[in-house]
């Protein structure tokens, strides 16, 4: 079990609650420093969506760390109170939005928005990282023209991805967890999939 706390920013230091029982998939904090090490100062004003929020661990750092906007979406009931009672603790709930709702539902919709950083981390082993990926592919207006997608994994789950939208640009690992980066293929401008009214 690894401790749950936020590494920097506003909320510095907070201990979050865990999720009962073993249906999350926790990130140490040492992949998720090195995580935000790489996102670096771009963090600050952006918007994240965390896909199976679990604890709310990544996106509650997020918006420690500046994040204008960030979303979670996780249809375990026990993660969505954990979460929002983890933004209860960091005094961070005035920029967040948790929906308890299936998550591949979710990227089916007419997207509402765009988000800079999508962080799927879903149940290990059930190629639902998968899934998510090409759920994403197929409806990329929920992306900036910039936009990272993160899927953190354990390194046995991980196949290359032939996708139409989105491209592999990077992957980190550290020690038993995974980070692969995609990123959009096409040039900013596109004007076919924007994104509804919200």
């Amino acid at each position: 079990m690894c401790s749950l706390r936020v590494i920097s920013g506003s909320a510095r230091g907070r201990r979050l609650r865990s999720v009962p029982g073993d249906t999350t998939r926790p990130i140490t904090d040492r992949t998720k420093e090195s995580l935000f090490n790489i996102i670096g100062a771009d963090i600050h004003g952006a918007s994240l969506l965390d896909l199976f929020g679990g604890t709310g661990a990544v996106g509650i750092e997020a918006l420690s760390r500046g994040a204008a906007f960030v979303r979670f979406i996780d249809l375990n009931r026990q993660a969505v109170q954990t979460i929002q009672a983890n933004l209860e603790i960091t005094q961070l709930k005035a920029r967040a939005e948790v929906l308890r709702m299936d998550a591949f539902q979710y990227l089916q919709q007419p997207p509402d928005r765009r988000f800079d950083y999508i962080y799927i981390a879903p149940p290990q082993y059930k190629d639902m990282w998968l899934k998510a990926l090409r759920l994403l592919d197929a409806n990329p207006a929920w992306l900036e023209p910039d936009a990272w997608i993160i899927a953190q994994i354990h390194p046995v789950e991980y196949t290359p991805l032939e996708l139409a939208h989105l491209s592999e640009f990077d992957q980190r690992k550290y020690g038993s967890t995974l980070l692969v980066f995609y990123e959009r293929k096409e040039s900013p401008g596109t004007a076919d999939d924007k994104p509804g009214e919200v």
